[in-house]
């Protein structure tokens, strides 16, 4: 009873004109920079967070969340019209809703990625309103060794995130770490690797680099190619429905899909990307029915699960952002920035010191995937047209919109460089096939293990078995180690790089 009241709240709170105009804001953004290649929310959240100095807390926190879990939807169309991920969880949705378009089932193909983004982004959305509370109620028993420990769990977690070599993940997360070094030292006060520049002295700013490798990284990458190297669907989508034999394959797989999406999002360091991966490994393996089409050339289950995975998985990803204060991935990085512009101490103290908050955010999430329904199955028409924008026209306007976002973050002209500097390490990293994802969450967590860890050596007085003695502690490394010795143990190991290789 007590979570229907608490509901009640929530959707008192998201029902006011306000919010709900906010929350389609967001979603329509959302959508809209999933469709446009090369920008992601990530990107876009960062240019907005200055906008919302001016917001209420509770209406800016619903527009970026409706951007995150948007942009999941709007990935979807250009992965299957014209085989291009506008977010990077859609990679592997190309596999067969591309091939689905070229057959002239783009319709069902569209039509199935946004039913079983909705039902997996609603039963996300419950699990988040259900177990919140009592993730909440474990938080307050986390000290310093837990979070250390959690942390290190998000790590590993991170290194199946990566697609390609485990090695090259780990690299990422290596040099995630020493990145966030870079700065202020926690307990002396002391500057370290700033190299005598004063804008180093508060770390390298993660925004300016989340821009450069994902956004800027993204432009160069695309503007290296030549034109006629980017194929474009031109067929009209016509039979937008499914047909009644192809949601006999879809729903299973959309539970399938929700339920690792579910699981997966709540881990540190796992998400959206990394369910959208495990979804299709598990279809893959799933026996073929008698006139089936393998999975790759053109399978509905291939869109509908995988679909179903990346939603459930963003959804639940706010989990450990608002009962822990950590964030799971680079959006949900962000949102700890909004929150702190807002005076919000992210972590288990928000259910009680802000229950308006808490609870108006989770209530919005049902009412953004319906609006997200309504906009993407109907006005599919007016997102293709998008794609005719040249590229002439549309990169320059991203770098430019870019720019104005980093500088307007600290107004300072030394981010606009580090961007354009971590621009073209980001198209190194594409050419050198390194997913810089890892490098992201390395450099977000990796100054909160510090300060965890060395809390936890002061406070144990440099006994350093008080990781180990803690139940907690030892509970969340033991399961560290299982998970790397599953991603490292050689059959995990071949059917993962199998998924990869198709990418």
């Amino acid at each position: 009873m007590e979570l229907l009241s608490n509901l009640s709240l929530g959707f008192g709170v998201a029902f006011t004109p306000v919010n709900l105009l906010y929350a389609l804001v967001g979603c329509v953004l959302g959508t809209l920079i999933g469709v446009l290649p090369g920008i992601g929310p990530v990107a876009t959240i960062a240019m907005l967070l200055p906008a919302t100095y001016a917001l209420p807390p509770v209406s800016a926190l619903i527009m970026l969340a409706g951007i995150y879990y948007g942009a999941q939807y709007g990935g979807s169309t250009t992965a299957i019209l014209v085989n291009l991920p506008g977010e990077s969880s859609s990679v592997v949705t190309t596999l067969d809703g591309y091939q689905m378009a070229r057959q002239g089932r783009a319709g069902p193909a569209l039509a199935a990625a946004g039913l079983g983004s909705f039902f997996a982004g609603s039963v996300g959305t419950l699990i988040l309103a259900a177990f919140a509370p009592p993730l909440t109620e474990l938080a307050f028993k986390f000290g310093p060794a837990e979070y250390f420990s959690l942390m290190v769990l998000g790590l590993i977690g991170a290194v199946v995130l990566a697609s390609g070599s485990l090695l090259k993940a780990v690299a990422m997360i290596i040099l995630g770490l020493l990145m966030g070094l870079v700065g202020t030292d926690v307990n002396s006060g002391v500057a370290r690797y700033s190299f005598d520049i004063p804008e180093l002295t508060d770390g390298i700013g993660f925004v300016a680099i989340a821009m450069g490798v994902f956004g800027y990284g993204e432009i160069i990458s695309n503007l290296s190619k030549h034109e006629d190297e980017r194929e474009v669907f031109t067929a009209s989508v016509t039979g937008l429905f499914p047909t009644v034999e192809d949601f006999k394959r879809m729903l299973p797989a959309v539970l399938r899909g929700t339920t690792i999406g579910s699981l997966l999002g709540i881990l540190p360091g796992g998400g959206a990307l990394l369910a959208a991966f495990a979804a299709y490994t598990i279809e893959k393996k799933i026996k073929l029915k008698p006139g089936e089409k393998v999975l790759g050339t053109g399978n509905i289950r291939g869109v509908a699960g995988p679909e179903a995975a990346n939603n459930a998985g963003a959804q639940t990803s706010f989990i450990p952002l608002l009962t822990l204060g950590i964030p799971p991935n680079a959006v949900m990085a962000l949102m700890v920035g909004a929150m702190t512009i807002h005076n919000i101490q992210p972590g288990p103290q928000v259910m009680t010191s802000n229950p308006e908050l808490f609870w108006g955010l989770i209530a919005s999430m049902w009412i953004g995937n319906l609006m997200l329904v309504i906009l993407n199955l109907p006005l599919i028409g007016m997102w293709i047209k998008l794609l005719t924008v040249p590229y002439k026209y549309l990169f320059p306007s991203i770098v430019l919109f870019c720019a104005i976002g980093v500088y307007s973050t600290n107004n300072n002209t030394f981010d606009i460089w580090t961007v354009a500097i971590f621009g073209f390490i980001g198209y190194l990293f594409n050419k050198l096939s390194v997913e810089p994802a890892p490098l992201l969450l390395g450099l977000i967590l990796g100054p909160m293990m510090e300060e965890n860890l060395r809390r936890a050596l002061l406070l144990s007085r440099g006994d350093w078995t008080v990781f180990v003695t803690r139940p907690l502690s030892a509970g969340l490394l033991v399961v560290a180690a299982i998970l790397l010795a599953v991603v490292l143990s050689p059959s995990i190991k071949s059917k993962r790089e199998a998924v990869f290789v198709e990418e």
